[in-house]
This record gives C-alpha cells, structure tokens and sequence, in this order.
C-alpha cells in the first residue's frame, strides 16, 4: 500500500464518492433541468442505484448544488490561462471571447443547468446562498479578465467589477440562449459584441 493511500481517511473516501455521483448526475441535470429532477431521475440516468445516491445526497437540493458548485469550481479558472498569456489587450480580447464561445459549444447543458438554479433561487430561499457564492466567484472571474484588459490598455476601469460581470454575464446568457434555439450566427455576434464592450469597461484617456 503506497503512502498516500494509507493516508487517505474516511472522510476522503466519502469526498471521492460524492465528487464521483455529482459527476455522473451532471449529464441528466444538464438536460432536465431543475425542476424535472429528482434523485430516482438521476439514478436511474447513471450507474449509481437510488440508494446510493441517497446515502450521499440528503435531497435533490443538495445534490444539484453539490455539482454546479463542483462545475463552476473548475470554470472559474477557464480563463487564467488567456488572462497570463496575453500581451496585447486585442490578443486578450480575442482569447476571452474566443473561450466564451468554446464553453457554449462545448458545455451548453451545464450553462444552462446554472441559469436555471439562478432563477430557482428567487423562490426557493434555501438555494440563495450557494447562489450568490457561485455568482460571486464568476464575478471575480470576470473581473481578472476586465483587469488585465485595463492594464494592457494602459487604462483604469470605468464601473465596478459588479457592472461589468452583469454585462458580460448577460451577453453569454442571450448567446446561450439562442445557441441552443438553433439561431444562426449567434456565436459570431457574441465575439463582435465582446469586442464592441470591452473598450467600453475602460475610462477615457485623461487629456494630456
């Protein structure tokens, strides 16, 4: 037995099982939905039983909050990489909405299950909190992205992250929105309308 085996706890081995399960529910979560979900739904969907996913999850709630916020973990860094590698702010500009358009093609079920909770979540009190944890760290996203734009650019900021995150985040939710209504060339104007903000989130330069 390795070292790191020996060491792995209970707990860990839970974590594991949980990470697991969430992995597997995301597919069915994706295409029903919030609503139309129920754990028997996502068992009978994946290799788990019922029982098992019930051992592990105490409701749907849980569940479906379990793995957006194990999503949305790893998409938060989506962008880093664009963000390091830039040296111009048009070669970062480009890289963003060029990521932005992937995720959609890419991972549109997911995005969807998001907007969903999002929604959810101005009736159901109890998912608020995950909610708004989640939305903050996209907002913090955004923000590196609208940063490091800034200083490439040789400028500061026009608004807060908290503005320039409703912008983006509403031009990706219109964008998805008619992606997966089959609206032709939606994804190139996602790319020209990122283009068309970005210079807008910056101040003017001061007069010399």
């Amino acid at each position: 037995m390795t070292t790191a085996a020996a060491r792995r706890t209970p707990a860990d081995k839970h974590d594991e099982r949980r990470r697991a399960l969430a992995d597997s529910a995301l597919r069915t979560l994706g295409e029903l939905g919030y609503a139309r979900s129920s754990l028997r739904e996502i068992a009978n969907n994946s290799e788990f039983s019922h029982g098992v996913v019930h051992y592990y999850f105490r409701d749907k709630h849980d569940l479906i909050v379990y793995c957006v916020k194990q999503y949305k973990a790893s998409c938060v860094h989506r962008y880093d990489g664009v963000v390091a590698e830039a040296t111009t702010a048009d070669e970062l500009v480009r890289g963003f909405a060029a990521k932005l358009v992937e995720t959609i093609v890419e991972e549109a079920p997911m995005h969807r299950l998001w907007y969903d909770l999002r929604s959810q979540s101005m009736f159901e009190e109890s998912l608020r909190e995950a909610v708004l944890y989640i939305d903050q760290t996209l907002e913090d996203m955004v923000w590196r992205v609208v940063a490091r734009y800034a200083e490439l650019s040789g400028a500061a900021p026009a608004m807060t992250s908290h503005v320039a995150y409703g912008l983006l985040d509403g031009l990706f939710q219109q964008a998805l929105l008619g992606y997966l209504c089959g609206k032709e060339g939606v994804l190139d104007d996602l790319t020209a309308q990122v283009h068309g903000l970005m210079p807008v989130l910056l101040a003017p330069a001061s007069a010399p």
